[in-house]
């Protein structure tokens, strides 16, 4: 008999309950992976809280692992048993000691990054693959403004943004996160607690505005986000930690500069095997050649999963943070 969290109903972190399930065998196209390591994100509350609703309950929340390929079914070609691999994105079911997946999802990791590394480094990476490669191409030169700059995706878009040869401000909120993000590459901070995140982008840019925005918070930072833009500035708003963004009026983009305003998704960027694998191997590269570090800041016990998400809830955590399996 295998463990994992499973959820009965939504709601806050006491709804996750440590309990035995039953792993299937592997049918055609599917791979049984024993996790090594879990990844914790927000989306993660989102899934337990019923703002990302799931399919069917009970449910394994969790969509980021890494662990080795016990079993294949039918027609798997991706990988095959004893092989390292960790996976970012649908189905969800990470938090368990081990599940069936589809093969196609997973991606072999090189024995130069660990297991810890690879449960950290899926999801949040390739998030911030998309985003400064894809969504908007950040050039040498570019200004941009970066939300939660001492978080998961924060402090890797601090490093890889700074490889591409930007100028990175970012959003912090305590003097301690602000000298994290600046070790990992973040040019100028603003302690929002304490700052007007908006006036200071102003003053740092002296008055130009930022190339783009890349907005995890959602309700409370949009409107300020979108005055920090220059004419032609794209606005990504990527998460919804303060909750959602309140409907607007596309004439507003107009008014303020022709603006440009996205919401995209992991699983919309790596939806094929093909982007998948791309993403990956970005990924990978920048953290074998050392232009990225993954800063695993915080670990916990599988079962103490809720104690995990009320911390992370709380803004006590940084960088990225890591399930023992």
């Amino acid at each position: 008999m295998s463990k994992a969290i499973r959820i009965h109903e939504t709601g806050g972190p006491e709804v996750m309950v440590w309990e035995d399930i039953d792993v299937p065998a592997p049918g055609p196209g599917e791979a049984h992976v024993r996790h090594t390591a879990v990844g914790l994100n927000f989306i993660d509350v989102y899934q337990r809280t019923g703002l990302y609703p799931l399919p069917e309950m009970p449910a394994i929340i969790g969509l980021e692992a890494a662990g080795v390929v016990e079993a294949v079914g039918e027609g798997v070609t991706e990988v095959s048993p004893g092989m390292r691999v960790a996976y970012a994105g649908v189905p969800p079911g990470a938090y368990a000691e081990e599940r069936v997946i589809p093969a196609h999802r997973l991606i072999e990791m090189p024995d130069t990054i660990t297991d810890e590394t690879a449960a950290a480094m899926m999801l949040q990476g390739m998030t911030v693959q998309y985003l400064l490669n894809r969504t908007y191409a950040v050039q040498p030169g570019d200004t941009i403004l970066l939300h939660a700059a001492a978080g998961g995706v924060g402090l890797i878009a601090c490093q890889w943004a700074k490889h591409l040869g930007a100028t990175i401000i970012g959003t912090v909120g305590s003097d301690e996160k602000a000298e994290l993000a600046k070790a990992n590459g973040c040019d100028h901070t603003i302690i929002y607690t304490r700052e007007n995140f908006t006036e200071r982008v102003q003053e740092i840019t002296d008055g130009k505005g930022v190339a783009v925005v890349y907005d995890s918070i959602g309700k409370d930072t949009f409107s300020g986000s979108i005055d920090c833009l220059q004419p032609l500035g794209m606005m990504v708003t990527y998460g919804n930690a303060t909750g959602k963004v309140d409907p607007i009026d596309p004439g507003m983009l107009a008014a303020k500069g022709s603006l440009f305003l996205t919401r995209p998704s992991l699983m919309a960027y790596t939806a094929s095997r093909e982007d998948l694998v791309a993403s990956a191997t970005d990924l990978i590269d920048v953290i074998v050649s050392g232009h990225v570090n993954i800063n695993v800041n915080q670990t916990y016990e599988l079962k103490d999963a809720a104690r995990a998400h009320t911390d992370l809830e709380a803004r006590k955590t940084t960088g990225s943070t890591v399930f023992a399996v």
